[in-house]
């Protein structure tokens, strides 16, 4: 059984520009059946400087980083993981009695999926220029994925991807598919963008599987029109449950049963998600 919260209890927390409960929902329900004596809350901020601060000053053990602030968190940190520091984007937070080091666990996801869902690697086309999106050109090109084309209007960040990971890069979509679409974009999440579809219906119907990180929410216009040609999805719902675990062991050094792993994500996601997970 948990121990009721008191000044024993560690505290593990997220920042991101939008927060959302499944997160703290996943964590908690893991800590609750563990019977770990720690707590998980979500925030926002306006001084990210401030707020790392507030992580080394309070010993707060970690704390999952989402957008906008993958990247500028970087210069906060103590030190970086291999991935983060290759990558150039942090999405964990580990305090180790106040000496913070950046992780990234998108990257651990995002190959992961790739080595279950595509039996080998297929032309692309990625759209987006973010943090998220280095965390996936970096898995796409280490599992093989050799012929791709970055799709970013920010022709800076487009193009500095593109050549890290020698992928070709342009402004706007394409008329022609691939056989793999991603969406690493803010089109189909919830907000101003959230009726948006991120490739359009002749590239759907075009392509073979289609892969959007967005998970809030899981079923964005993309995946809807996707499922809808019957085509193969991967979901930002699995990417975020797989991330989640990584940042649980980095925090607690405890790694979830396959079975809790799955309730954990039926309470904090539903049952679509988790079905996927157990495949």
């Amino acid at each position: 059984m948990k121990p009721p919260i008191g000044r024993d209890t560690r505290l593990c927390m997220s920042l991101s520009g939008r927060p959302g409960n499944a997160g703290s929902r996943f964590h908690n329900y893991l800590y609750e059946i563990l019977g770990l004596d720690y707590v998980y809350k979500s925030f926002s901020t306006q001084d990210l400087a401030a707020a790392i601060g507030g992580i080394r000053a309070l010993e707060i053990r970690g704390c999952a980083i989402s957008m906008p602030f993958k990247e500028a968190v970087i210069p906060l940190m103590d030190d970086l993981e291999s991935s983060a520091r290759v990558i150039d984007s942090v999405n964990t937070i580990v305090n180790d009695g106040g000496r913070l080091t950046g992780y990234n666990t998108d990257y651990v996801a995002v190959r992961r999926l790739l080595e279950r869902r595509i039996d080998k690697p297929v032309p692309f086309l990625l759209r987006g220029s973010g943090g998220m999106a280095k965390a996936v050109a970096a898995a796409l090109r280490d599992a093989g994925f050799a012929d791709g084309t970055i799709i970013a209007r920010n022709e800076v960040a487009g193009q500095a991807i593109a050549d890290q990971y020698g992928y070709r890069w342009r402004t706007d979509l394409p008329r022609d598919s691939a056989p793999l679409l991603i969406n690493v974009t803010p089109l189909g999440m919830d907000g101003k963008d959230s009726d948006t579809l991120a490739f359009n219906k002749d590239q759907i119907a075009a392509c073979n599987i289609a892969f959007d990180v967005v998970a809030q929410p899981i079923n964005t216009p993309f995946v809807r029109a996707a499922r809808a040609a019957r085509k193969n999805i991967i979901s930002g719902g699995e990417i975020i449950v797989l991330q989640a675990v990584e940042q649980f062991i980095l925090y607690t050094g405890i790694r979830p049963e396959a079975d809790d792993i799955r309730e954990a994500t039926r309470y904090a996601h539903g049952a679509d998600v988790a079905a996927r997970i157990a495949d």
